[in-house]
């Protein structure tokens, strides 16, 4: 369970960098769902790749209609104004990122992503690379897991 109120939920997501932008409908819809039948009002996305861009576009058309929802940006990189200006105050940066080296450092958001969620939505087309290996370490720890592949 996250560190989140007990009847709100939290979610992240993994997916492919190279992802077809046509997934992004089949995104919203599954991320709409996870809000009115599970109580998800808290969401982690990374920010590497078409994948991310598309559920960040997705999250922010979703909290128009659903303004008790929240979304954070969850940085692997030490903040800049790039970053600042392009996410504003939807970011954040885990404590003690500072101090792992860059090589892991998306690993360790992706860790601290599990950690703080409930549910994972993915987009797993094949069984190798970054977004495969967090699915599968999400679902050791039991966190619901839906593919939209």
């Amino acid at each position: 369970m996250s560190e989140n109120n007990l009847s709100e939920k939290s979610c992240c997501f993994f997916g492919h960098r190279n992802t077809p932008q046509s997934v992004e409908p089949l995104l919203t819809e599954t991320t709409e769902k996870l809000i009115l039948e599970q109580n998800v009002r808290y969401f982690y996305v990374g920010n590497q790749g078409n994948f991310d861009s598309m559920v960040l576009s997705s999250l922010k058309k979703l909290k128009e209609f659903y303004p008790q929802i929240e979304y954070t940006v969850v940085l692997a990189c030490m903040p800049s104004e790039t970053t600042d200006k392009k996410y504003g105050n939807t970011s954040l940066y885990p404590d003690g990122m500072e101090y792992v080296p860059k090589r892991f450092a998306i690993s360790h958001r992706n860790d601290w992503m599990i950690k703080h969620s409930d549910f994972v939505i993915c987009y797993i087309r094949h069984h190798f690379g970054g977004a495969y290996q967090f699915v599968e370490k999400s679902k050791r720890k039991g966190l619901p897991v839906i593919n939209i592949f």
